[in-house]
């Protein structure tokens, strides 16, 4: 009978074993609306996904992106063999670009100090895209209502979230397009108040040094598929297992007992501290779902990634790679 039962209930198991669906676009506000969903990092490290009126692209300087020039930061083989990250900036004058190279270097030397980009560095090109501005900065700093003539149109207080720095994702790939691939594009703004926001085009502010923990979260998504590791904004999850490697519906007897998803690393320490285990709230749910760990880089800014995520990323650098 025990047999019997356990069939029936890995048969359960596999059937549940679908992909479910990201985080939802929210339907119009009660006044008829569009609104979407964005990632906000705070200073505290703590992120979160907030729902904002649908933004309309930020005016920029040009229709069409002129020729621009395309530096080198690194370049350790063809593109083809490793991930290109593409920095662009708005709000750097001509007279300001060895600044903008100076942000975009120290954002570079920052991530290398995150695992698990310290060791495979070298898996890595790195361009940087000059943009060239009319004006200096970007609008709203350092406070509200002031507008300056920019590339990319960034600027604070983005749907009225005052550390939501947005951008015109557009002008910004077109700019990106430059570089011989872009895996990641980064959208440096010429400020040195903490902001950013996250996405294919993720930004950060080019002259705040906490700002490159915005730049080994997203990439963490780009390259790994990792899923996002916070609780909010829903209650509780009641799809199905999901697809990222760092989440699951399953808890640890369950993993365990049936081996599926981290169940080999579970009670195994995590460079994020503790242990390996199933920690109920996450991928934006209070309940119902787990991560591997209570709190890792895909949860809060300045965490390093757990055992799980930094195992996807190592994964996805070697496939890409060799």
């Amino acid at each position: 009978m025990r047999h019997a039962l356990c069939m029936v209930a890995s048969a359960l198991l596999v059937s549940a074993l679908t992909v479910s669906p990201a985080l939802a676009e929210p339907r119009p506000n009660s006044a008829g609306q569009p609104t979407e969903w964005v990632e906000v990092f705070a200073e505290d490290g703590t992120i979160q996904q907030v729902k904002i009126p649908k933004r309309a692209q930020p005016r920029t300087s040009f229709a069409v992106p002129p020729p621009v020039n395309v530096t080198a930061l690194q370049q350790t083989g063809p593109s083809a063999q490793r991930f290109d990250l593409v920095f662009v900036g708005d709000g750097y004058t001509s007279s300001e670009l060895g600044l903008f190279h100076a942000h975009a270097a120290e954002k570079w030397a920052f991530l290398q100090t995150v695992e698990p980009f310290r060791t495979y560095k070298n898996s890595f090109n790195v361009w940087m895209v000059d943009v060239i501005s009319p004006q200096s900065g970007v609008d709203n700093d350092p406070t509200q209502g002031i507008s300056r003539n920019t590339a990319l149109g960034m600027g604070f207080w983005c749907g009225g979230t005052e550390r939501l720095l947005c951008v015109n994702e557009n002008a910004a790939r077109a700019y990106a397009a430059n570089a011989p691939q872009a895996d990641q594009i980064l959208a440096l703004g010429n400020s040195t108040k903490y902001g950013g926001a996250g996405g294919g085009v993720a930004t950060a502010s080019g002259g705040n040094t906490s700002s490159g923990w915005i730049v080994a979260h997203e990439l963490g998504h780009s390259m790994a598929d990792l899923a996002d590791e916070y609780d909010y904004p829903y209650g509780r999850y009641t799809g199905g297992e999901p697809y990222e490697q760092n989440v699951s519906i399953y808890p640890a007897e369950t993993q365990r007992y049936y081996r599926l998803k981290w169940y080999q690393y579970l009670g195994q320490p995590t460079p994020d501290g503790g242990v390996i285990g199933t920690y109920e709230g996450a991928r934006y749910y209070l309940y119902g779902i787990y991560r591997p760990s209570e709190n890792s880089l895909m949860r809060s800014l300045g965490r390093p990634f757990n055992t799980i995520g930094l195992n996807a990323m190592i994964q996805a650098i070697r496939a890409k790679t060799g």
